[in-house]
């Protein structure tokens, strides 16, 4: 039995199935219908603000992507959290441009805006060059979008997703055109980019916990409730083990140890 399982790492293997449990039990209950509380947070408030004063000002709004693929689990956030901002601009009949650096990530974002103008009642609104690709180089991308901002001059702008060395380029940009921006990205090494150029910001899980609360998604909602009960658990033996090893007593230490 030892040759094909390895009792140092059990403890290993009680984590991973907790894990996978928490998260499971709360999918589960999010699809049988109960909706978790999930905290509502400032910047997704400053989205409807930034929208209604695109419409006052009779400007366009500019959503960008990121620069990863569509396989990047921010990038889907993204797409979720775009979904609702192309439905609030539709419902007022006003222009919603959405650059792209990916061919493939263009594709899907084109789909979610057509449908939100059909949605809204406006499918003759939708313009095939609202949503547009630009390069897939993520400077040549970042001047492309630079540029939209400088010839459309929209009076909102989100930055929702990974982005790279081009965060600065784009927000300072933003910001010289005068424009609310948001933004959101777990790229932690740009998160100090957007929280000096932008208005409001999303800051690491932050973006996943929005594209849960925007679209309700069952899976979104069981996947971040189950993680943030697992966290409280960790902290829980955290602060447990450090008061009993204190004390004289290393079992905890023990039992976490391999």
């Amino acid at each position: 039995m030892d040759a094909f399982f390895c009792w140092d790492k059990l403890n290993n293997l009680i984590g991973v199935l907790f894990i996978s449990g928490c998260i499971a039990w709360h999918t589960f209950q999010a699809r049988r219908g109960a909706r978790p509380f999930i905290r509502r947070l400032p910047a997704l408030g400053a989205l409807d603000d930034a929208i209604g004063r695109a419409v006052e000002m009779g400007k366009p709004v500019l959503y960008i992507p990121g620069v990863a693929d569509i396989d990047d689990a921010q990038t889907l956030a993204s797409v979720s959290v775009l979904e609702r901002v192309a439905e609030d601009v539709a419902s007022y009949d006003m222009p919603l441009l959405v650059p792209n650096c990916c061919s493939v990530v263009m594709s899907m974002t084109q789909e979610v805006v057509r449908s939100a103008y059909a949605k809204a009642g406006h499918p003759e609104a939708f313009q095939s060059d609202y949503v547009r690709y630009l390069c897939d180089e993520q400077f040549g991308f970042a001047a492309g979008a630079s540029g939209i901002m400088m010839r459309e001059r929209p009076a909102a702008i989100f930055y929702i997703g990974n982005f790279l060395g081009e965060a600065l380029i784009l927000a300072e940009n933003g910001n010289a055109s005068g424009a609310i921006q948001v933004a959101g990205t777990a790229t932690v090494s740009q998160l100090p980019f957007f929280v000096a150029s932008c208005d409001y910001t999303l800051i690491g899980e932050e973006l996943y916990a929005a594209s849960a609360y925007l679209s309700q998604d069952p899976m979104q909602l069981g996947s971040l409730k189950g993680q943030d009960a697992v966290k409280a658990v960790i902290m829980f033996i955290i602060v447990f083990g450090t008061v009993l090893y204190s004390l004289g007593f290393t079992w905890v230490k023990d039992l976490l140890t391999p």
